[in-house]
């Protein structure tokens, strides 16, 4: 049985690719520098490293870590600590580690989001900060997807399994709240595909007004570990 599951774990990660849209990836950089003090990063779920790749560039941080079910890719760069783990299970690293930890569309893959929650907290310095994304279940795409196909838009046929479990932004403050987390800060990609016109935004067609969560594919989830 471990090993169908772990088995079905890798399938899963392999078919994530590892990669997210760089309107993400922009979200959380720009919310790392309202961080304050940073000295350590943990990004939690890295996929191919391309995120732990920005994070070390970025010249922010003394020490960045990265986290995944699969093996170390190659052409990372040996100043990024690689830590291979199953994310359901927890990673191998000792308490109050991080300033920041990043999970950048990480938890729509995991089993236990609550377990993940706390893991995180755990592997926080006090006063060290979550940034977490995940897709945007309350956009306007979304809801009409859940109303048609009677799915999230992003947990379809083709997302599974590699999205499994999908969250609204009140589950997310909610796990985060049980977890010990404080100051929950929902914030929204501001990128966000029309139903039934691939390649159109509604920024797009919109001219830059559409925005916000109905217009947004995915959302940011920004909390604290208290001092």
């Amino acid at each position: 049985m471990d090993d169908d599951l772990d088995a079905r774990r890798r399938a899963a990660s392999a078919a994530s690719g590892g990669y997210s849209d760089s309107a993400i990836y922009e979200m959380v950089r720009k919310a790392i520098h309202d961080c304050g003090a940073i000295d350590n990063v943990l990004d939690f779920g890295a996929g191919q490293g391309y995120f732990a790749g920005v994070l070390l560039e970025s010249g922010l941080f003394r020490r960045v870590v990265a986290a995944d079910l699969i093996a170390r890719p190659t052409g990372l760069s040996e100043a990024i600590e690689w830590l291979q783990a199953d994310l359901n299970r927890g990673i191998p690293s000792a308490d109050s580690q991080f300033d920041i930890v990043t999970a950048v569309e990480v938890i729509e893959h995991l089993e236990n989001p609550r377990a993940m929650m706390r893991e995180r907290f755990r592997i926080l310095r006090p006063g060290g900060t979550l940034l977490l994304t995940t897709p945007n279940n309350e956009s306007i795409r979304s809801l009409i997807s859940l109303a048609i196909r009677g799915h999230f838009a992003a947990f379809g046929p083709d997302s599974y399994p590699a999205h499994v479990t999908a969250l609204l932004a009140a589950d997310l403050v909610r796990a985060s709240r049980e977890a010990g987390f404080v100051d929950q800060a929902v914030s929204y990609s501001g990128t966000g595909m029309v139903p039934g016109m691939p390649g159109r935004t509604w920024q797009g067609i919109g001219l830059g007004v559409l925005c916000g969560k109905r217009f947004s594919d995915n959302l940011l989830l920004s909390c604290r570990r208290p001092n």
